[in-house]
């Protein structure tokens, strides 16, 4: 149980961390990168490890809350008799989403929308997923948001051009 305290204490501190970064992110490149590995981080340890080190264990009821009937006979017909497929699939998605998450430049934003896809997905597996995956996929559109504006800004601040010292000749265009 103890162990179990400090997961629940790890991804509380980083979803929250996540969403008030997200907001900031506009406006503050430190609160931009705050989020990034924030995310990065949750993605990385809050899933892919933790998976992974449960990858044995028994995921046959995770939809059984499911909003629609139609997915939790869906996970116990494809996903329950096939866990360590498809559990290590999830796996190592989250671990490709962090690393690109942390990565920076246009790989998190590729991860942000990973992220994205992902939590927007878990909306359907009951309401205590919903209340999580809700104000997350918010938080990371915010991010990506701040990151697609920060390199388009970078991308049209131009470098000065270097002046031609005077004993150069010329050079006329083809």
């Amino acid at each position: 149980m103890q162990q179990n305290i400090w997961v629940q204490i790890f991804w509380v501190v980083c979803v929250g961390t996540a969403m008030v970064a997200s907001v900031l992110a506009t406006w503050s490149r430190r609160a931009r990168y705050v989020g990034r590995t924030a995310v990065g981080v949750l993605m990385l340890l809050g899933g892919a490890v933790f998976n992974a080190v449960n990858l044995g264990g028994d995921y046959a009821g995770f939809a059984d809350q499911a909003h629609f009937g139609w997915v939790t006979t869906a996970w116990r017909a494809v996903v329950s008799p096939n866990q360590l497929l498809f559990i290590g699939l999830l796996v190592a998605f989250e671990a490709v989403v962090g690393v690109l998450i942390l990565s920076g430049g246009r790989r998190t934003q590729l991860g942000l929308v990973g992220a994205i896809g992902f939590h927007a997905a878990l909306w359907l597996f009951g309401w205590g997923v919903t209340i999580y995956s809700v104000p997350m996929v918010v938080a990371l559109v915010l991010l990506l948001r701040a990151e697609r504006r920060a390199a388009g800004a970078s991308a049209t601040t131009a470098p000065a051009p270097v002046p031609r010292r005077s004993d150069q000749p010329e050079r006329l265009p083809h």
